[in-house]
Protein backbone atom coordinates (compact mmCIF):
# COMPACT_ATOMS: atom_id res chain seq x y z
CA UNK A 1 0.00 0.00 0.00
CA UNK A 2 1.07 3.65 -0.39
CA UNK A 3 0.63 6.16 2.45
CA UNK A 4 1.47 9.83 1.80
CA UNK A 5 3.70 8.89 -1.14
CA UNK A 6 5.61 6.21 0.80
CA UNK A 7 5.44 2.52 -0.13
CA UNK A 8 4.41 0.62 3.02
CA UNK A 9 4.28 -3.06 3.94
CA UNK A 10 2.95 -4.28 7.28
CA UNK A 11 3.68 -7.79 8.58
CA UNK A 12 2.19 -9.45 11.63
CA UNK A 13 -0.16 -6.59 12.53
CA UNK A 14 -3.61 -7.02 11.01
CA UNK A 15 -5.34 -3.92 12.39
CA UNK A 16 -2.75 -1.14 12.02
CA UNK A 17 -4.41 2.17 11.17
CA UNK A 18 -3.20 4.62 8.55
CA UNK A 19 -2.52 7.12 11.36
CA UNK A 20 -0.15 4.65 13.07
CA UNK A 21 1.67 4.09 9.77
CA UNK A 22 1.95 7.86 9.27
CA UNK A 23 3.40 8.16 12.79
CA UNK A 24 6.09 5.55 12.00
CA UNK A 25 6.97 7.37 8.75
CA UNK A 26 7.18 10.67 10.66
CA UNK A 27 9.41 9.04 13.28
CA UNK A 28 11.88 7.85 10.63
CA UNK A 29 11.87 11.30 8.97
CA UNK A 30 12.60 12.96 12.33
CA UNK A 31 15.48 10.58 13.03
CA UNK A 32 17.10 10.73 9.57
CA UNK A 33 16.05 14.20 8.36
CA UNK A 34 15.49 12.59 4.93
CA UNK A 35 12.34 11.67 2.97
CA UNK A 36 11.31 8.00 3.25
CA UNK A 37 10.89 6.04 -0.01
CA UNK A 38 9.58 2.81 1.50
CA UNK A 39 9.05 1.30 4.93
CA UNK A 40 8.37 -2.19 6.23
CA UNK A 41 6.70 -2.47 9.64
CA UNK A 42 6.82 -5.89 11.31
CA UNK A 43 5.72 -7.15 14.71
CA UNK A 44 8.37 -9.18 16.52
CA UNK A 45 7.47 -12.18 18.73
CA UNK A 46 8.23 -10.14 21.87
CA UNK A 47 5.62 -7.52 20.86
CA UNK A 48 8.05 -4.83 19.70
CA UNK A 49 7.94 -3.34 16.22
CA UNK A 50 10.78 -3.61 13.70
CA UNK A 51 11.16 -0.86 11.10
CA UNK A 52 13.07 -1.45 7.88
CA UNK A 53 13.15 1.55 5.55
CA UNK A 54 14.75 2.96 2.43
CA UNK A 55 15.37 6.69 2.05
CA UNK A 56 14.74 8.57 -1.19
CA UNK A 57 17.90 9.03 -3.25
CA UNK A 58 19.13 12.58 -2.99
CA UNK A 59 20.20 14.58 -6.03
CA UNK A 60 23.73 15.85 -5.92
CA UNK A 61 25.68 18.44 -7.80
CA UNK A 62 29.00 17.75 -9.44
CA UNK A 63 31.72 19.70 -7.66
CA UNK A 64 34.69 20.85 -9.73
CA UNK A 65 37.78 22.86 -8.95
CA UNK A 66 37.86 25.81 -11.33
CA UNK A 67 40.39 28.65 -11.01
CA UNK A 68 41.06 27.76 -7.39
CA UNK A 69 37.43 27.46 -6.26
CA UNK A 70 35.32 24.39 -5.55
CA UNK A 71 32.07 24.97 -7.41
CA UNK A 72 29.07 23.09 -8.67
CA UNK A 73 27.95 25.84 -11.02
CA UNK A 74 29.45 29.09 -12.27
CA UNK A 75 26.19 30.89 -13.07
CA UNK A 76 26.52 33.24 -10.07
CA UNK A 77 30.08 34.35 -10.78
CA UNK A 78 30.74 38.00 -11.55
CA UNK A 79 32.12 39.18 -14.92
CA UNK A 80 35.76 39.13 -13.79
CA UNK A 81 35.54 35.52 -12.59
CA UNK A 82 33.66 34.52 -15.78
CA UNK A 83 36.48 36.09 -17.86
CA UNK A 84 39.09 34.23 -15.81
CA UNK A 85 37.24 30.99 -16.48
CA UNK A 86 37.06 31.77 -20.22
CA UNK A 87 40.79 32.64 -20.43
CA UNK A 88 42.16 29.71 -18.47
CA UNK A 89 44.35 27.12 -20.15
CA UNK A 90 43.12 23.54 -19.91
CA UNK A 91 46.00 21.09 -19.62
CA UNK A 92 45.50 17.78 -21.40
CA UNK A 93 46.74 14.38 -20.35
CA UNK A 94 49.73 13.01 -22.27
Amino acid sequence: MVVNGTEVSVKGIADMSEQEITNYISYVKEQTHEPVDSISIACRPDGTVALDYQLRPQKFERIRRITGYLVGTVDRWNNAKQAELHDRVKHGLH
